[in-house]
């Protein structure tokens, strides 16, 4: 899918699963999964972020809304390849009001998706499975979206409370509230 804005930028979604998020807004998981089809039929391969992130640093690869380059809404404070996929650290600045508004809305589940936003440096397209298969992306941007693109790139989870601390007692309630806990 290429974005509306800035021509031969490419972007994939990928939905967060989200159990909490930090009220000052710290969360981690995985923007990108190595290896799985997403809907257009393209495929990340390992090693495919690492000249881009060796380049950029998290500081380089910003944290929109809707791939909107007037909707910054926070900061990736660490960006890396594992074994899984590229895994993801970053703040909201909830003192941004779009990202105080995002904050609530993960929160709420009511937005639950990642979408990264990269130029193909190098790939190539199976002619018989129409599968492309991504071996390097110059990763610009990744933001909080509506629609998930790769269902298995989540948020994996978020900045620990102890158990005794409010914000930690009040996740639990509403987790348990929302029939995600039953003990």
């Amino acid at each position: 899918m290429m974005a509306p804005d800035a021509p031969g930028l490419e972007v994939k979604y990928a939905p967060l699963a989200i159990s909490e998020v930090e009220a000052d807004g710290l969360f981690e998981g995985y923007a990108s999964v190595f290896g799985e089809a997403d809907m257009t039929c393209d495929v990340v391969l390992p090693g495919a972020f690492r000249a881009s992130l060796a380049q950029r640093g998290p500081r380089g690869v910003r944290m929109l809304f809707q791939h909107d380059p007037k909707e910054v809404v926070g900061v990736w404070l660490d960006l890396g390849e594992d074994a899984r996929g590229l895994r993801v650290r970053g703040r909201l600045l909830p003192t941004i009001r779009r990202a105080g508004e995002l904050l609530v809305l993960l929160r709420e589940k009511a937005l639950d998706g990642l979408s990264i936003g990269f130029r193909t440096v190098e790939g190539r397209t199976d002619p018989q499975t129409g599968t492309r298969a991504l071996h390097r992306i110059d990763l610009w941007e990744i933001s909080l979206v509506t629609f998930p693109m790769l269902p298995t790139a989540r948020i994996a989870g978020v900045k620990n409370r102890p158990p005794d601390h409010p914000e930690h007692r009040l996740v639990v309630s509403l987790k348990r509230a929302a029939g995600l806990l039953t003990a």
